[in-house]
């Protein structure tokens, strides 16, 4: 049965149909353009309008009403990965709402809290167990799922974009300490993986818009031009007298200065190596010459998310597929 994958975004909405499991069976991929600029229906109105573009979207496109699944922004999630002495299922379950309460800036009465098991020792061994806490306002998770139900659709799945795009990249045990940088409109989310194991997730409130009002505004540009130039020259010095370049590079060293402060405290607090790898994912990473001087100024390797590896089907050429990851990643997960 065809599952439903939606990534709402302030510039975009994107949208992937298929067969779901390790390997996709990709039927449909769409992205359509967000006229409200809102990822987050805070009341009625902005539920009618996200909601009349998603009911567009899903008719144009011939989008299933099954086995939706939905990602929420991390700008409005609190993750927490916390250390603790290890717990039995149940005794785990007794004692999370404490732990929420110590980590989670919500109040327990409007807490949504989702918790996972990253590691549990084996039995004898003197070690922490690790666990992650997702929590978020139940006023909000009832929003998203009221407007999708006036759709006609129950939601199978809502969980958070960080955890999307790892769950996407397919970590191994093996694989070096990686930092996963993903760059949407509104905001950048940062999640550190260690030993395959995701171990710290930050969000950061500027992206891909911070680029394009800067151009606006540096070069005197209306939006929709700020857009295109953005897109087309990015940081490329030899494209419009590198005045392009120029203007961006203040906003995109202010990301990247992000991105550098959260691999030094990850490595503070976990005594780890230093973070060696960055893959960048979402919609704003295809920027011209952003993979070259993100490497200059870091010194790690950095690679561009490639989510549609392990498919069947066809991808559309025009697709931005880092921009993708957030749904290929819910495609993939198990019930």
């Amino acid at each position: 049965m065809s599952a439903l994958a939606l990534d709402i975004g302030t510039y975009s909405i994107k949208a992937i149909s298929g067969t779901p499991g390790a390997v996709v069976g990709i039927k449909r991929v769409a992205e359509v353009f967000n006229s409200t600029g809102i990822a987050v229906p805070t009341d009625e109105a902005t539920m009618e309008k996200l909601g009349g573009i998603l009911e567009a979207m899903i008719r144009d496109y011939s989008l299933p009403r099954t086995d939706v699944r939905l990602s929420l922004p991390e700008t409005v999630v609190s993750t927490k990965v916390i250390s603790i002495p290890p717990l039995s299922d149940a005794e785990l379950a007794s004692a999370i709402g404490w732990q929420a309460e110590q980590h989670i800036p919500i109040p327990p009465e409007e807490l949504s809290l989702q918790y996972q098991v990253l590691y549990r020792p084996p039995r004898g061994e003197k070690a922490m167990m690790r666990v992650m806490l997702v929590g978020t306002r139940k006023r909000l998770v009832e929003r998203y799922v009221e407007m999708l139900n006036n759709l006609g659709i129950e939601p199978s799945i809502i969980e958070t974009q960080v955890l999307s795009v790892v769950r996407s990249l397919q970590f191994e045990a093996a694989d070096p300490t990686t930092m996963v940088a993903h760059l949407g409109a509104a905001s950048m989310n940062l999640g550190i993986v260690h030993q395959g194991e995701l171990q710290f997730v930050l969000s950061h409130m500027n992206g891909g818009q911070l680029l394009t009002k800067t151009l606006e505004q540096g070069v005197g540009l209306d939006p929709t031009q700020a857009e295109q130039y953005k897109r087309t020259y990015g940081l490329d010095e030899t494209q419009f007298q590198g005045k392009v370049r120029q203007t961006l590079l203040p906003a995109v060293q202010m990301l990247v200065n992000e991105m550098r402060k959260a691999a030094q405290f990850f490595v503070s607090q976990n005594h780890q190596g230093a973070v060696h790898r960055i893959v960048l994912s979402g919609g704003a990473t295809l920027l011209p010459g952003l993979v070259q001087y993100i490497t200059a100024e870091i010194g790690a390797e950095v690679l561009v998310a490639a989510p549609f590896t392990r498919i069947t089907g066809q991808v559309p050429d025009t697709i931005n597929q880092p921009g993708m990851s957030v749904c290929m990643g819910l495609l993939m997960r198990e019930h």
